[in-house]
């Protein structure tokens, strides 16, 4: 081990070089404490590591990895290709390689790369690679850091060196989900300036938010955004999940919850502000979507006030 350490460059698709940090979860451990753990079996770490100016740098696998990979380059350059689709990496650029997909990476020869990366598997990542925002990111995206980027992956790393034990590896992989979302849902962790460019789903929430007490059609919606009412419904529902108009009511109730919760205002007069001109359709709709009348959900709230102050 100490004659590889010795080289510079990559064998067998692992680097050596000066000052690499790498640790892989031991597959034993995997399959005794991860694998048939309900907390831990659906998303966790396989291997974690920090290449500084990783000279020589390169790997090539042809059916991919059964985990997926995320790379941050926090300097110099590299590349990555899936199939025949090549991308220059640069410095606070990151990207996510899909599992068992074909892939070959690299660094740059005159200013090569120094990264972040982590493996990460488990039985719920096909799932994780169909969401629409994952899969934005199988190509190179810039990434803001907060601050929380790298402090959030060395407490990973040093946890991990501290060894396999159920608390270690629970900590671990719970930061593991959070660092995940600073880079796949990186602008929600900041502020949004007017500056910000939204896409059309998240302005259009935002316009929901602004205009919770009208009545807003899906042609309304559309046209704001210049989309066919077809274009603009399969963009929102596949981000969503939901057709436009169902989220815009989840918004509605959500908010007519907040007023039966801290209102002594009548469901009738809830219904109006909500923009429905009929209180028995309001109720309708509030139990279709929170699961029970405007007035059960009140007196619900009331008894439950009441039996923890005795």
């Amino acid at each position: 081990m100490k004659e590889k350490d010795n080289k510079e460059g990559s064998h067998k698709n692992i680097w050596y070089g000066v000052g690499r940090q790498r640790i892989e979860i031991p597959k034993t451990i995997l399959k005794s404490r991860v694998n048939s753990n309900p907390m831990l079996q659906h998303l966790h770490i396989h291997s974690i590591g920090y290449y500084p100016k990783a000279k020589d740098h390169f790997t090539y696998r042809k059916k991919g990895l059964p985990e997926n990979f995320l790379f941050y380059c926090v300097d110099g350059h590299g590349f990555f290709q899936i199939g025949k689709q090549r991308y220059e990496v640069g410095p606070n650029e990151f990207f996510i390689l899909p599992q068992n997909t074909e892939h070959t990476y690299g660094s740059s020869p005159d200013h090569p790369w120094t990264i972040y990366w982590i493996h990460f598997g488990g039985d719920s990542l096909p799932q994780f690679n169909e969401v629409h925002e994952v899969q934005k990111h199988f190509k190179p995206e810039y990434v803001k850091n907060n601050g929380e980027i790298i402090p959030i992956f060395m407490k990973i790393y040093k946890t991990l060196e501290l060894g396999y034990s159920i608390d270690n590896l629970l900590f671990a992989n719970m930061c593991l989900s959070h660092f995940l979302t600073l880079f796949i849902y990186n602008s929600r962790h900041y502020t949004s300036t007017a500056n910000d460019k939204l896409d059309c789903v998240d302005s259009a929430i935002l316009f929901m938010q602004e205009h919770i007490n009208d009545n807003i059609s899906l042609n309304d919606l559309s046209k704001q955004y210049n989309y066919s009412v077809s274009r603009f419904s399969n963009l929102f529902k596949q981000k969503t999940g939901y057709a436009p108009i169902d989220y815009f009511l989840q918004l509605k109730m959500q908010k007519a919850c907040q007023q039966l919760d801290f209102t002594d205002r009548s469901i009738k007069d809830i219904a109006f502000s909500m923009g429905f001109d009929d209180p028995y359709y309001f109720s309708k709709r509030f139990r279709t979507i929170i699961g029970m009348s405007p007035k059960k959900y009140r007196t619900r709230r009331i008894d439950e006030a009441k039996a923890n102050m005795s």
